[in-house]
């Protein structure tokens, strides 16, 4: 989160979106809780945590594995990581490490 207390958006966040509130909202956009469009700019902590709620209720659903997901769930998961790690790699993050600094 900024020092403002709002979150700047998934595509303004550190490398491409590689921490924590990042994969959040990839997984909500996976789940179609948000549309692919929403980067979450401007959301509060309490936003953001209600936004986790929701999303961990999916995964529930599927044990927490990418691998139990239905067919048409895997294949949206797959475009959205394979999409975020390539424009996160042009950022210069390279996933040896991941990244938990505040946005």
């Amino acid at each position: 989160m900024a020092k403002s207390g709002t979150y700047v958006g998934i595509d303004q966040d550190t490398f491409g979106g590689m921490t924590t509130i990042g994969k959040i909202i990839r997984d909500a956009w996976v789940f179609e809780l948000i549309p692919e469009t929403e980067t979450c700019s401007g959301w509060n902590a309490a936003g953001i945590d209600a936004l986790l709620q929701k999303v961990n209720a999916e995964w529930d659903k599927y044990g927490c594995l990418v691998r139990n997901l239905p067919p048409e769930l895997f294949a949206r998961h797959q475009r959205i990581y394979n999409e975020a790690v390539e424009k996160a790699r042009a950022a210069g993050w390279t996933g040896e490490l991941e990244t938990f600094a505040d946005s």
